[in-house]
């Protein structure tokens, strides 16, 4: 394209954002949240069917939460936002401070903020629904032998057999190609003609879904933390092993130098793997769980510290507390999702969207051995090992296994990744970014999991993206 070109495409990015098209009536009825933080914040709710195709089978209520633009007369829209998962409440994330940074101010100024649970989630009915026993903290997660494999194949087949009997044939149906029509479904109900999207982690991968669908009803997109949903699951796998390992060493670095760390001028790595090893010998206490701590358990609590940079420090004290005289690791265990009310909805969408590749012990034990060699440290817990090991036996079929969502024909998308984030490597993110056309990408440095929890820099992009819809310039970087 020659440079009149060029400038001819600009000009009409810059008048389409900033002239809203005319919107069409809204069919929701708002009313005052009955529990929130935020004066303004009203909800409804939105009817979906379960199954598009199969409309007998009924339908879902999508939860919806929405703070109004401050400043009407300047109003450009509304902002969808889905903080991620899968199970992430956006919902929760609106109502209760989740974009309350005073960084992000002008999107509160401009935008309707809209957070909506997608099927299955939280306040929306009828919820995903599994029994106690879907975490089971005896069970190996590494089977070695064919008797340990049957054993995770029988739970699995068991667990998600009870999560279908109590949520029904909504469980077979919570896809993210499904959510990702009820977007669809939700932009109607506003009475809006295009949306602007914040999705974050798996809000990336959902809010592609939805651009690759509907590319013409997008105005503005940021993807935040991205999932390449086209990536081969074992590819995958060891991708985001590696970038936890990696999360986890300058967690050490970091901690072993500065004063703010409970375990400074100690070896830390040294100190996590003592302490995992303890506890797989049954001899790490935590009194948030009442029993020992497994060592996947104490694994996954320091996982789930490293997504924001400024828990390092909270991390350092928990994990400190884990390997004292008197161990307990309750602050590491309470940060686990295992025991949340939302990990049924997690491990069913997952199941969908993550199936097992895993044809028998020998095939997943070699992946664990290679799972080992690219984490030697963290490798008891990565969330694509959750889903892959959880789902080896799931009984409901995938719906929408690893594939290509190429976009075509949107505006410019941002795509946001780390290069140390700790569960969506920056690989992916540039993968994401390939499959979409005329996609901008903005590379983070530092630490922790998206730019929009982590990174001022990221932060300020992407609400200048939101509001204009120019996103930052080829090759632009956050350091």
């Amino acid at each position: 394209m020659g440079i009149r070109g060029i400038v001819a495409l600009v000009a009409a990015v810059v008048v389409a954002a900033a002239v809203p098209a005319v919107a069409e009536a809204s069919s929701l009825s708002w009313r005052p949240c009955a529990t929130t933080q935020e004066p303004t914040a009203e909800c409804s709710t939105v009817e979906v069917p379960i199954d598009r195709a199969r409309p007998e089978l009924g339908s879902a209520q999508l939860a919806l939460a929405r703070l109004p633009a401050l400043d009407p007369a300047h109003r450009i829209g509304s902002l969808l936002v889905n903080p991620g998962g899968p199970g992430g409440s956006g919902v929760g994330f609106v109502q209760f401070g989740g974009l309350a940074s005073p960084d992000l101010a002008r999107l509160r100024q401009r935008f309707d903020i809209v957070g909506f649970d997608p099927r299955g989630d939280w306040f929306s009915t009828p919820r995903i629904t599994c029994g106690e026993g879907l975490w089971d903290p005896a069970l190996n997660r590494f089977p070695a032998t064919r008797p340990e494999f049957d054993a995770l194949v029988a739970h699995n087949w068991k667990a998600g057999a009870e999560c279908l009997a109590r949520t029904g044939p909504l469980l077979e149906n919570a896809d993210t190609q499904s959510a990702a029509e009820d977007i669809e479904t939700i932009r109607a109900a506003l009475g809006e003609p295009k949306i602007s999207w914040l999705g974050l982690s798996y809000g990336t991968e959902l809010g592609a879904v939805y651009a690759s669908k509907h590319p013409d009803r997008v105005r503005t997109m940021v993807l935040d933390g991205a999932i390449d949903h086209a990536r081969p699951l074992r590819q995958a796998i060891l991708e985001e092993a590696a970038a936890t390992e990696d999360a986890l060493v300058r967690f050490a670095d970091w901690c072993r130098g500065a004063a703010e760390c409970a375990l400074r001028g100690e070896d830390v790595l040294a100190f996590y793997d003592e302490v995992v090893s303890r506890a797989a010998h049954g001899a790490v206490w935590s009194s948030d769980l009442k029993r020992p701590a497994t060592a996947d358990e104490i694994s996954a609590g320091v996982y789930n510290h490293l997504y924001i940079r400024e828990e390092w420090p909270t991390l350092g004290k928990a994990l400190a507390a884990a390997g004292g005289e008197f161990p307990d690791a309750a602050k590491l265990t309470g940060r686990n999702q295992f025991q949340s009310p939302i990990y049924g909805a997690y491990r069913a969408i997952g199941c969908h969207d993550f199936p097992s590749p895993f044809t028998g012990p020998a095939d997943m034990g070699a992946m664990a051995g290679l799972l080992r060699v690219v984490a030697p440290h963290s490798w008891r817990y990565s969330e694509y090992w959750d889903f892959t090991s959880g789902c080896t036996g799931w009984p409901i079929p995938p719906k929408n296994p690893p594939q290509q969502h190429p976009v075509k024909g949107a505006p410019p998308i941002l795509v946001v990744g780390g290069a140390h984030d700790p569960a969506t490597p920056l690989a992916w993110a540039r993968g994401l970014a390939s499959s979409i056309e005329g996609a901008a990408l903005l590379t983070r440095t530092d630490d922790g999991h998206t730019g929009l929890l982590n990174s001022a820099c990221a932060r300020a992009a992407e609400v200048e993206y939101l509001v204009s819809g120019m996103p930052p310039g080829r090759g632009a970087v956050c350091r």
